[in-house]
C-alpha cells in the first residue's frame, strides 16, 4: 500500500486547484483525540506516517466484492488491519524508510476507553485485533506504546481505493521467481515479469498461501510491490502525463481516511521537499522478529519482535539516523616488511553494515525472499 510514498511524488506535478478539489473529499478520523501520554516529538523533526490497508467490505457493492474476490460482508464482518506500514521521512527530507508491521504481532494493549465510555484494562492480543476492537485510535495508541515512536499522521485505504490507484497509473510491473497459484487470493502467475492491473495487484499484495512463508512472505512481496509502484509513479511517463497524475490523486484521495491534521498544505510542502529524493534512499524492511509462532497470555500463533533489534530499530528512527551504515576500512600494517608494503599500496574499502536487512526502492524486484 504505497499511498504516501507515491502521492508525495505526484502532488508536486499538479496545480493547487486540482489538489484542492481532490482533497475536499477526504474522510477524517481523529486518532489522537484525548491522548496526553504520547511520545515527544522535537520541533522540525522527522515525520512518521502510519499507513493501514483496511480489509473492510463496507461500502463495496456486490459487484465490487465479486470482482475483488474478498468475501462477503457476512463472511468478513467488521474490519481488520490487512496491512500496516510505517513510513519514516527524515528531517532533511532526503531519506525514507518503509517498515512492514506483521498483523499477527504480539501486542501489549494499553488501557483504553471504547465509544460507549467503557474502560478496558491492559491486555495482550495480535495487533490487528486492536483495529477491530478500538479502531484506528487504539491501533495508534498501541503502536506508540510499543515503539515509543510518535506517529504524526494516519492514512487508511480500502481494497477498492488501492485497486483504483494502480489502475490510474496504468498498472505496475512486478517480477516473481516462482509460479504463483494461491487458493485464497485466486492469483495465478507464471514465474517471470508481469504488468498487473489494479485487481491482480490487490491479489498479489494479499497472496500468502502458496509458498509456505505465510504472512512474512506476503510482507516481503508487498515491499517489492511498493518499490515497483514508487518507480512507476516517479517515472517520466507518469510525471509528464497530467491526466494520469490527476486520475491517480483523485483515485487515492477519494478513497482514504486520514487524521484531521493531515492537510493539503502538509502534503504539498512535503512533495516539494522530496522532489529530488533518490530511490537509493528509500529503504524497505520488516520489523525484526525472534519468534514466528509465539504463544502467551492466551494469544496463539503470534509473531514476537526481536528484543534487541526491534528496540534498536525504533531508537534509530527516533534519532532520525540512517539504518544502514557505511564504514571505511583501512588496511592495517603487518609485521612483515613485504606485507606492510602490500598493505600500504592497497586502497581503503567501504563496508556496508545493515543489521535490519533492508532493501532499496531500486533493488531487483525479482530478488529472493528472505
Amino acid at each position: 500500500m504505497a499511498l504516501v510514498s507515491t502521492i508525495i511524488v505526484l502532488i508536486s506535478a499538479v496545480s493547487w486547484g486540482s489538489f484542492s478539489l481532490a482533497s475536499a473529499s477526504i474522510k477524517r478520523v481523529d486518532v489522537f483525540k484525548g491522548r496526553v501520554e504520547r511520545p515527544d516529538r522535537l520541533a522540525g523533526s522527522a515525520i512518521n506516517y502510519l499507513i493501514v490497508g483496511s480489509d473492510t467490505r463496507v461500502g463495496l457493492t456486490k459487484a465490487e466484492i465479486k470482482e475483488l474476490k474478498v468475501g462477503s460482508l457476512a463472511t468478513a464482518a467488521g474490519k481488520r488491519a490487512d496491512t500496516m506500514i510505517l513510513v519514516h521521512i527524515s528531517k532533511s527530507r532526503d531519506r525514507a524508510t518503509i517498515i512492514s508491521i506483521p498483523r499477527d504481532t504480539y501486542a501489549s494493549v494499553p488501557e483504553w476507553t471504547d465509544s460507549t465510555g467503557k474502560v478496558h484494562p491492559p491486555s495482550h492480543s495480535k495487533i490487528n485485533e486492536t483495529f477491530g476492537k478500538g479502531d484506528a485510535k487504539l491501533l495508534v495508541q498501541t503502536l506508540e506504546g510499543m515503539t515509543n515512536l510518535r506517529i504524526d499522521h494516519y492514512v487508511e485505504i480500502s481494497f477498492l481505493g488501492f485497486k483504483n490507484m494502480v489502475d490510474a497509473l496504468g498498472g505496475v510491473t512486478i517480477c516473481t521467481k516462482r509460479d504463483i497459484k494461491d487458493p485464497k487470493s485466486h492469483l495465478v502467475l507464471k514465474a517471470g515479469t508481469h504488468k498487473l492491473d489494479g485487481l491482480d495487484s490487490l491479489k498479489y499484495v494479499r497472496t500468502r498461501y502458496f509458498d509456505g512463508m505465510g504472512d512474512l512472505g506476503r510482507m516481503q512481496r508487498q515491499q517489492q510491490f511498493v518499490s515497483a509502484m514508487i518507480r512507476t509513479a516517479a517515472s517520466k511517463s507518469t510525471l509528464l502525463n497530467p491526466v494520469k497524475v490527476i486520475k491517480f490523486i483523485n483515485a487515492g484521495l477519494a478513497s482514504v481516511v486520514t487524521d484531521p491534521d493531515l492537510t493539503q498544505d502538509d502534503l504539498i510542502v512535503l512533495a516539494e521537499q522530496l522532489r529530488g529524493i533518490s530511490t537509493k534512499k528509500v529503504r524497505t524492511l520488516t520489523v525484526p522478529l525472534s519468534n514466528t509462532f509465539y504463544n502467551s497470555h492466551g494469544v496463539r500463533g503470534s509473531v514476537l519482535w526481536d528484543k534487541k533489534l526491534a528496540p534498536a530499530l525504533w531508537e534509530t528512527l527516533i534519532k532520525d539516523e540512517d539504518l544502514v551504515k557505511e564504514v571505511v576500512v583501512t588496511p592495517t600494517e603487518s609485521a612483515s616488511p613485504s606485507e606492510s608494503s602490500d598493505k600500504a599500496s592497497a586502497k581503503p574499502t567501504t563496508e556496508i553494515i545493515d543489521p535490519f536487512k533492508t532493501r532499496t526502492a531500486e533493488a531487483d524486484t525479482c530478488g529472493s525472499l528472505r
